[in-house]
Order: structure tokens, then C-alpha cells, then sequence
């Protein structure tokens, strides 16, 4: 595992935010994403009757949403052991397949990083 300060500070950022989504709105899943403008979006697991995203997904769709052409970089906090291939292709779509990914644990540590591709 890799500690989230080996990150560098906009992805330490996006991590840290990711983190603090999940954890104010009690969600599964936090994530944020960094636009080619370096701003922003913050989003956490959306579970509706009629909708249902992923944090990472809701955070590509706010993103979209607000006019971002291209992604720089995502995050997403969940116990799970890696990206799902459905936030991969989210962000793959946005940011291109290079486009890193990175997950963290609950407690910010860093345990994968791996590219949309």
C-alpha cells in the first residue's frame, strides 16, 4: 500500500476530498475528479428507487454537467480493492484512457492506482 502523502498535492487534493464525501453523506463511496482546468467535482454513491450511480460516476457526470471537456485525474475512497470497470469507463470517456485512477481505503490510504484504459 502507498501512503496518500507519496501523492503528489492536487492528487493528495482529490483523495482527501474524495474521503470527506464519503464520509459527511454516509455513502458507500466518496470520489472526486480533476478537470483540464484543475477544478473540481466532488461526489458521493447516489442510491435512488429510479437512479443509481457510483460516486465516481456521479462525480464524471458533475463534471460533464459543468463543462469540463477532459479529465487530469480521479479518485475514489470505498473498501473495495480496485476501480470497477464501470468507473473506469466513466472516466475513460471523459479523460481518455491514460487518465489515472486512484482508490484509497477509508482511512486515505492510497492501495491502487491504476490508468481508465
Amino acid at each position: 500500500m502507498t501512503e496518500s502523502t507519496d501523492l503528489g498535492p492536487e492528487d493528495r487534493k482529490i483523495v482527501t476530498l474524495a474521503r470527506s464525501a464519503r464520509a459527511r453523506n454516509g455513502v458507500p463511496e466518496g470520489a472526486a475528479v480533476r478537470d483540464e482546468t484543475g477544478r473540481t467535482y466532488v461526489a458521493g454513491t447516489v442510491r435512488l428507487e429510479s437512479l443509481r450511480l457510483s460516486a465516481l460516476q456521479t462525480a464524471v457526470a458533475m463534471a460533464v454537467a459543468s463543462g469540463a471537456t477532459s479529465l487530469e485525474a480521479a479518485a475514489v475512497v470505498s473498501e473495495a480493492e480496485t476501480p470497477s470497470d464501470e468507473d473506469r469507463a466513466a472516466v475513460r470517456d471523459l479523460g481518455g484512457p491514460d487518465t489515472p485512477v486512484l482508490l484509497a481505503g477509508p482511512d486515505g490510504t492510497l492501495r491502487v492506482s491504476v490508468t481508465a484504459g
